[in-house]
C-alpha cells in the first residue's frame, strides 16, 4: 500500500518548498502539504494570482491518478494474498479447485465450439481448420483431466484434515468424476474425436478423389471411415444424455459444486458431418 502515494507527497512537498523559497513564503507550508496533501489547493490559491486554476487542475489530475493507482494496486495485492491467513492445506485446495473450474470452463467452451463446427463445409481450408481445432480441444481435455486428478489425489492425501474441517463438497466433486457414467462419457468423447479427426484427415488428404468420385477404393474407404464416425457420434450422444441426467440429479443434491462440473451448455447433440 502507498507505493505511489509516498513518492507523490515527497515530490509535491518538494515543489511547494521550492515555491516558498522563490516567493519568500513560509516554508512550513511544505511541511503541511507533506502531512496533508489535500491542503495544496488552499496554498495554491493563497500564494498565486495567476494560473491558479491551471495549477489546481494539474494537482487534481495527479491526485486522482494516485488515488486510482493505489486502489488498483491494493485490489491486485488483496486478490493475490487473500488466502495467506488460511492453513497451507486449505490454500492448496483452493488453488486446485480454481484450476479445475478454469479448465472445466475452457473445455466447455471448446466443446460448444466443436458442436458448431461439426457441420463442416466441404472445403479444404475448413477441413484443415477443424483438424487443428480438434488438436487444441484435446489439450483442453488433458488439462481438465490433470486438474481433476490432482484435486482428487490431494483430497485423498489429506482426508483426515478435510473430515475435521467438514469440507464435504470436496468429496462430492471426487464422487462425481469417479462415477462410471462420467468416465464412460469422457472416453466416448475421446472416441468421437478420434473418428472425426480420422475422417477429416482422410478427406483432406484425398479431397479431389472423393469429391470427383474418381477412385472407387477411396470412396469405399470414405464410407468405412464415415460409418465409424457416425457410430461414434450416436454412441456419444446417447451417453451424453445419461451424463446430463446423472449430473442434473447430482446437482439437486449438491448444488454448491455446480462451478466444478461441466456447464449446462454441453447438452447439444453433436450433428453429423456430411
Amino acid at each position: 500500500m502507498y507505493y505511489i502515494y509516498f513518492p507523490f507527497i515527497v515530490i509535491l512537498s518538494g515543489l511547494m518548498f521550492v515555491e516558498c523559497r522563490r516567493r519568500n513564503l513560509p516554508k512550513w507550508w511544505a511541511a503541511v502539504v507533506f502531512a496533508a496533501p489535500v491542503t495544496t489547493p488552499y496554498f495554491i490559491f493563497k500564494s498565486r494570482k495567476f494560473k491558479r486554476l491551471t495549477l489546481y487542475l494539474i494537482f487534481l489530475g495527479c491526485f486522482l491518478f494516485v488515488v486510482v493507482g493505489e486502489f488498483h494496486i491494493y485490489s491486485k495485492m488483496k486478490a493475490e494474498y487473500k488466502y495467506d491467513n488460511l492453513p497451507p492445506v486449505t490454500r492448496q485446495l483452493i488453488r486446485y479447485s480454481e484450476i479445475l473450474k478454469l479448465t472445466t470452463q475452457n473445455l466447455d467452451d471448446d466443446l460448444v465450439e466443436l458442436e458448431q463446427r461439426s457441420k463442416v463445409q466441404s472445403k479444404v481450408e475448413k477441413l484443415k481448420q477443424t483438424i487443428v481445432f480438434i488438436g487444441e480441444l484435446r489439450l483442453a481435455m488433458n488439462d481438465n483431466q490433470v486438474a481433476i486428478k490432482q484435486l482428487v489425489q490431494f483430497v485423498e492425501k489429506h482426508r483426515d484434515f478435510f473430515i475435521q474441517k467438514d469440507l464435504q463438497w470436496v468429496y462430492e466433486i471426487q464422487r462425481f468424476y469417479s462415477n462410471r457414467i462420467v468416465i464412460v462419457h469422457f472416453k466416448s468423447l475421446e472416441n468421437y474425436l478420434d473418428n472425426f479427426e480420422t475422417l477429416l484427415r482422410f478427406c483432406y488428404q484425398n479431397f479431389d478423389l472423393i469429391t470427383k468420385a474418381e477412385s472407387t477404393i477411396h470412396l469405399k474407404n470414405y464410407d468405412e471411415y464415415y460409418f465409424r464416425y457416425r457410430r461414434a457420434v450416436d454412441s456419444h450422444n446417447r451417453l451424453n444424455v445419461k451424463r446430463i441426467q446423472f449430473q442434473n440429479n447430482f446437482l439437486k443434491r449438491y448444488p454448491e459444486i455446480r462451478a466444478y462440473l461441466p456447464a449446462k451448455r454441453q447438452t447439444e447433440a453433436f450433428r453429423l458431418w456430411e
